[in-house]
């Protein structure tokens, strides 16, 4: 963990909190705080009356390590930060957006340009925030062992409750406030509250500056279209998040966890990372299970991280505990019962026997060194040895192959994941066979730095860039042939851009199995996919990843088309297009052309209407009376018949006369009907 910046609080310039402002980032704080008879209680909670009677109950068992994890030594403070995320009850008391007034919102987003899109999103994210589908929750523990207390110590967890994911955030937030807190007690949440008050609404996928006291958060957030829209965070999103290459700036993050530590997680299993990336990719349940609270949820981050830049709609808690609501449910499936596809994290080994029937389940981390299974667990963790040249993969190979790891994973395999009741292990139960075989070249870059904490962190931060950088370009391939789905069209030279724009191509899974099927799955992805690489694709198909990316990548791609046959209209001389059209393609282009004009008009007098709203206005204004100009007299009185159409020539200016070969120039004037004939 990196060092806490320094920070120091100053009465007279402390600052005033704004709930309304706050809750740009964060829903609330808490302290809680474990009580000998009553169990865990929420001391504080800022601002008060935000939570539901069983929403507080789920942060306060889930503010907590579970006893069976907890650290064993004698030191006399021990501080952990994790965090988890939970699903909102239906009837929260702090939703102030009805479901009526939020599917409005979304049906005014639906049928809006992107540009349009943005300043509905913008006024209304916080309401949207507060209905929110999930919650997760920030967490400094700290336990203090005192011999003179009842057994021997006490336990406190100060907590932030967000709507985001925004862990890039949040942890070095606490890295401030649990300290602060211990120090000065409620003054804490009061001063961080303010600052967080005066932060800028979050910007997704940018580099924020975010002041707090006398110190400077730099933290990216997560890209929106990584954010799921059921969150209840509303934001732009551009047609280049589906483009299928690269970016440019490997700091720039992709998806959801962008800063977890996969090096540092999987360390010992780094070969099952591809057979991992295709189970989350799928939709499988998966159960990781870890000896602290930090690391199962480290890993859970890592994990969701790998299938950047996919939306990731697997159900993910990153810490579970048995006091969820969905633990019974989940508690109550029998063998041959199919789990909801989600990654559930855990410390509290009876999940092993509770959920017995998961399919999958990974083992990571190690007990702390006092701890009572670690005399057992450090003779087989399966961690490389420290080297300090190259991290040596053809050692680690060899080993994969020697008689003594043969015998090991078949003893692995017999003993079943219930092994690490008596000790802990890394190792991955499945019956899942990868498709995506692992890539050496990848592992052998990676660099071992040995056992000097400060050199290992900078060596974990080459690692990570490596392997996220490796994986996020393996499902960028994966998703590549969906990309002739997304491709807006703009309109061709000669034809008229205020036609609707043609839609984009219908989908069609056997249709696009068939077709990917005969023209391969790509280069670089035949060197590391085995021959049933068609079989993963039926699977992402069917599985819960698809449908909801696929979704919201059509959405973004329709909104781009819109905006670049917008762009055309700006840009076309309506002079030079209506001479090479017929009289019926004339009629046809006033209407659209009304029928546009109307459009941004509503935007108007809704308050939605964007920054280049009144040019497109008196563009199209201009446009309109220019065909009306080369009717013929019959049809200009037709159309004049109309009183709003009327109107809409009546307000545009003075038409300049245009003169079309064949045809007589005509000047039409509106004329009232009390006006002097």
């Amino acid at each position: 963990m990196s060092r806490s910046p320094s920070f120091s609080v100053k009465s007279e310039l402390s600052v005033k909190a704004d709930p309304d402002a706050m809750q740009r980032w964060v829903l609330a704080f808490c302290i809680i705080r474990f009580d000998l008879e009553q169990g865990q209680l929420i001391e504080e909670c800022y601002p008060p009356g935000c939570l539901t009677q069983e929403e507080e109950l789920e942060v306060a068992f889930s503010s907590f390590p579970d006893s069976v994890s907890q650290h064993q030594n004698r030191s006399s403070i021990h501080d952990c930060i994790f965090f988890f995320r939970f699903q909102r009850h239906k009837h929260s008391k702090q939703g102030n957006g009805t479901s009526s007034e939020i599917s409005e919102i979304v049906d005014k987003e639906t049928s809006s340009t992107p540009e349009e899109v943005k300043s509905i999103r913008r006024s209304r994210s916080t309401d949207i925030s507060k209905s929110s589908k999930y919650l997760y929750g920030y967490v400094f523990n700290r336990q203090r062992h005192d011999e003179r207390l009842k057994r021997g110590g006490e336990q406190k967890s100060v907590v932030i409750l967000s709507h985001g994911p925004y862990s890039s955030v949040f942890r070095p937030l606490l890295q401030i406030m649990g300290p602060l807190y211990f120090d000065i007690g409620r003054k804490a949440i009061e001063h961080i509250a303010g600052y967080v008050s005066l932060w800028p609404s979050p910007v997704p996928g940018k580099l924020m500056e975010l002041p707090i006291g006398n110190a400077m958060l730099k933290v990216n957030l997560p890209p929106a279209h990584s954010l799921p829209l059921e969150s209840g965070i509303s934001y732009e999103e551009s047609a280049s998040s589906m483009a299928p290459f690269l970016p440019s700036n490997p700091s720039v993050p992709q998806g959801l966890f962008h800063d977890s530590d996969i090096f540092g997680t999987f360390r010992g299993l780094l070969l099952q990372l591809w057979l991992l990336w295709e189970l989350l990719l799928i939709g499988e349940p998966i159960l990781i299970i870890a000896p602290t609270p930090p690391q199962c949820c480290e890993a859970v981050a890592s994990l969701v991280s790998l299938v950047a830049p996919l939306l990731c709609s697997v159900d993910f808690r990153p810490y579970f505990t048995i006091h969820d609501p969905d633990f019974a449910q989940l508690n109550a499936l029998q063998e041959g019962d199919k789990y909801p596809p989600m990654v559930l994290g855990v410390t509290n080994l009876f999940f092993l026997k509770a959920l017995r029937y998961i399919p999958h389940i990974v083992s990571v981390g190690s007990p702390a060194p006092s701890s009572s299974r670690v005399t057992i667990a450090s003779r087989s963790t399966g961690r490389i040895p420290a080297k300090q040249e190259g991290f040596g993969l053809q050692q680690l190979s060899l080993k994969k192959f020697s008689p003594s790891s043969l015998f090991n994973a078949v003893k692995l395999r017999r003993d079943g994941p219930l092994c690490l009741m008596t000790e802990h292990k890394e190792a991955i139960w499945s019956t899942y066979v990868a498709t995506t075989k692992p890539d050496t070249s990848i592992l052998n870059r990676l660099i071992d730095a040995g056992m000097s904490p400060r050199v290992e962190e900078s060596m974990s931060v080459v690692n990570n860039e490596i392997l996220r950088r490796h994986f996020l370009e393996l499902t960028t391939n994966f998703l590549a042939p969906f990309g002739p789905y997304f491709r807006a069209t703009t309109p061709s030279e000669g034809s008229s851009p205020y036609a609707d724009p043609p839609p984009l191509p219908p989908f069609n899974a056997d249709d696009f199995l068939m077709s990917l099927s005969a023209r391969g799955v790509g280069k670089f992805l035949s060197k590391r996919m085995r021959s049933n690489w068609l079989d993963l694709y039926r699977r992402f198909l069917k599985g819960p990843n698809f449908l909801p990316w696929f979704q919201r990548r059509l959405s973004i791609a329709e909104n781009e088309q819109h905006r670049l046959w917008r762009q055309a209209r700006m840009k076309t001389d309506i002079h030079l297009l209506i001479t090479k059209m017929l009289e019926l393609e004339t009629v046809d282009c006033f209407n659209a052309i009304e029928r546009h004009l109307l459009g941004e008009m509503q935007l108007q007098q809704s308050g939605r209407a964007i920054s280049d709203s009144a040019a497109m206005c008196q563009k199209l204004k201009g446009d309109l009376q220019a065909v009306f100009n080369v009717l013929p007299n019959d049809m200009q009185q037709l159309l004049l018949l109309n009183p709003q159409r009327a109107a809409l020539l009546q307000g545009s200016s003075n038409p300049e006369l245009t003169k079309l070969p064949g045809r007589p120039s005509i000047q039409v004037r509106v004329v009232s009907s009390n006006s002097p004939r």
